[in-house]
């Protein structure tokens, strides 16, 4: 695709970037190994996330120093460049946390303080006021709820979880009315003036990929078409072609049957629910549909997560796990180089 490509530097810069977030996620999946390991990826992602939406949450509510660096036109964007990014980075800390108070496995924290984080999380969503966040959000929670309730005596821990979830809907809606956000909140959940430009988009995308069918280089979008992408695969038609779009697809894809597989054998990443993963991988899904997510980098953590998790079951003839130390034992009749 490279080819076809009018700015040179941008393009440089563009695949540069994809080949970091790739790396970045291949070199978390090989490294999650062990529970400990795990303990660190998930909770430097909770941290970063409760942290991002305090700070932001403080920004919002009360005149601190440096206001204007976490909040735009009264939405909370912490330190990303995007509300839109923020809010969705947020999801998968929160719906990791839903499971970890649901099944406690790699926090040794009381409930009510991951009661309370998980507070904290959900109005940083709610107040990125990013309509995608939304979905996301709904989404992934929807999805923890149906793989919980499927599971072997789901309904004593569905019945918690919608219970956790509905009393923090109540605590975010008291917020909203306390706050007076109510009006700006409806004002965001109603169609935009630049949704009518996120739709030509999706149809400018289509052009180039008729007359260039290898696509017309990494980061060429904008060049070609003077607007955002507004979607991973609008972008990635335009610039790699069907090829590219099929590749990406069919990563996606993957990671998805992955998430599946995961969450229908109870197999979690080394103690981070594959439940919380699914939901989390098909919220980043749909939000993909309308917003840019290539180069987000929490969606290839997740999909690393994920193929961690997935590796696990080639090794699962070889070894044990034991529960309370997370290392892996040899099972009986395997042999430390993994013959019978």
């Amino acid at each position: 695709s490279a080819v076809e490509v009018v700015d040179v530097a941008r393009a440089l810069t563009f695949f540069a970037t994809t080949m970091y977030v790739a790396v970045l996620g291949l070199w978390v999946a090989g490294w999650v190994t062990t529970r400990r390991r795990a303990r660190i990826a998930a909770g430097g992602y909770l941290v970063a996330a409760v942290t991002a939406a305090a700070l932001g949450l403080l920004a919002l509510f009360l005149p601190v120093p440096g206001r204007d660096l976490v909040v735009a036109e009264g939405r909370v964007l912490a330190l990303f460049k995007d509300p839109n990014v923020f809010g969705p980075f947020v999801v998968p800390a929160a719906l990791i946390l839903v499971e970890e108070i649901l099944s406690p496995r790699l926090f040794r924290l009381r409930r009510v303080l991951k009661a309370l984080l998980l507070l904290v999380l959900a109005l940083g969503v709610l107040f990125s006021y990013s309509r995608g966040a939304w979905a996301n959000l709904a989404v992934g929670v929807g999805v923890v709820l149906v793989v919980l309730a499927l599971r072997h005596r789901g309904g004593r821990k569905v019945l918690p979880a919608l219970s956790l979830v509905l009393v923090a809907a109540a605590l975010v809606a008291g917020t909203v009315a306390v706050s007076g956000s109510a009006d700006f909140l409806v004002e965001r959940a109603q169609i935009q003036s630049y949704d009518a430009d996120r739709f030509g988009a999706w149809v400018a995308g289509l052009e180039p990929a008729e007359r260039y069918p290898f696509g017309v280089g990494p980061g060429q979008f904008e060049q070609i078409a003077s607007i955002s992408a507004h979607s991973t695969y609008v972008r990635v038609l335009a610039e790699q072609g069907l090829p590219g779009l099929l590749t990406i697809s069919a990563l996606m894809i993957f990671t998805l049957g992955a998430a599946v597989g995961n969450a229908v054998a109870g197999r979690d990443t080394y103690g981070i629910g594959s439940a919380a993963l699914l939901g989390a991988w098909c919220g980043l899904l749909v939000n993909s549909f309308v917003i840019d997510t290539l180069h987000w980098r929490h969606l290839w953590v997740m999909g690393a997560l994920i193929w961690a998790g997935w590796a696990r079951r080639q090794a699962s003839g070889r070894v044990g796990l034991d529960r309370k130390s997370g290392l892996e034992r040899p099972r009986p009749g395997y042999g430390m180089m993994g013959g019978g």
